[in-house]
């Protein structure tokens, strides 16, 4: 394997600073799914909760259940997607928070903490128009009701309410957070009081911060990944963490080879000249990504061996994840969490 993802966990700790410092007062939970964003699970989360992090996103209950392995009692750790009843029952051995957006869901998890003796913490999930997930506007009332008695009897915690917003105009946040305040007030008609309430992801947790509440939910930009057509990542005060670098494994006349492909996880899309890599002469072409290598254009005294950075903070003239994803129309994170689990990951401080 001639390929690396270097992660830089003293400005992970320094983007986690400056995230909480941001929404202050709102507490920050880390979203670590899709292995912390491809930057290594098991490394992020000592490091965060070193840091003073004590909330956790995982997405599912498998990750949240390796976090809990990882730093064991104390934090709270959120997971909001349970798919079987056996999920449910790792959830409640694991101690973990869920987010329950769905009737029969909270039926079967109902039974699953009568079968455990457990009172399990859950934050109900109002869909304000995403359509992710959620329960719909209509169902609502009902939905709280239940999760009202359900509590009365013991079953459950409800210690939350949120939802996801599409971050894709502020009109349409506006609506959605409407409809958020409505189901806030739903939930307290129903005898449900909240301590937690959260909505906002990375970028409208910086920008909009009547969207904050009591927690934001933020996975990218603590990992230094910028919103594509945002701010760049120095406007917002951080910085990248990673840096997927690549040896050379051959030198032609007019083009170099490195040891990095689409089976690495590189898009073959990044191909035709329209991407820069940092090379020891500064930034160059990337021609073309095969399977297993990857074509860049060759600088004088080019040798076997050398690194090619093809991602990073920018310091040899290569971009960052979200630079190339907005060449190729999509998200940094897709670009950060589509390098292969087989590519090493190098931690350092």
């Amino acid at each position: 394997m001639t390929a690396r993802l270097h992660v830089d966990l003293t400005a992970l700790t320094a983007n986690l600073d400056r995230v909480r410092a941001t929404v202050a007062p709102a507490g920050l939970m880390l979203v670590v799914k899709d292995d912390a964003y491809g930057h290594g699970l098991e490394a992020v989360v000592r490091t965060a909760a070193a840091a003073g992090v004590d909330w956790f996103g995982a997405f599912d209950v498998r990750t949240g259940a390796g976090v809990r392995a990882v730093v064991g009692g104390g934090p709270r750790i959120f997971a909001w997607i349970a798919a079987s009843r056996e999920d449910l029952d790792t959830a409640i051995a694991a101690d973990l928070d869920l987010g329950i957006g769905d009737a029969d869901l909270l039926e079967e998890l109902g039974d699953a903490a009568h079968a455990a003796g457990a009172t399990v913490r859950v934050h109900l999930k109002i869909d304000t128009g995403l359509h992710r997930n959620g329960v719909r506007p209509e169902q609502w009332p009902a939905f709280v009701r239940r999760a009202a008695e359900l509590q009365a009897h013991g079953a459950i915690d409800v210690v939350g309410v949120w939802s996801h917003i599409a971050e894709a105009s502020d009109a349409e946040d506006d609506d959605a957070r409407a409809v958020f305040e409505w189901a806030l007030g739903e939930a307290a008609a129903a005898g449900i009081q909240v301590s937690v309430r959260h909505l906002a992801a990375s970028a409208a947790s910086f920008a909009r911060p009547e969207f904050r509440y009591d927690m934001v939910r933020v996975g990218a930009f603590c990992y230094g990944i910028r919103s594509a057509g945002g701010p760049s990542a120095g406007e917002l005060g951080l910085r990248p963490i990673a840096r997927l670098e690549a040896d050379v494994t051959a030198v032609g006349a007019d083009a170099v080879q490195i040891g990095i492909g689409a089976l690495d996880g590189l898009p073959t899309s990044l191909g035709g000249g329209k991407v820069r890599v940092g090379t020891p002469a500064g930034g160059l072409r990337l021609r073309d990504v095969g399977t297993s290598r990857a074509v860049v254009d060759a600088w004088p005294q080019a040798a076997v061996g050398e690194s090619v950075t093809v991602f990073g903070p920018g310091t040899r003239g290569e971009g960052s994840s979200t630079d190339l994803a907005e060449l190729i129309g999509t998200i940094g994170e897709e670009i950060a969490v589509r390098v292969s689990p087989l590519v090493p990951r190098v931690h350092s401080h």
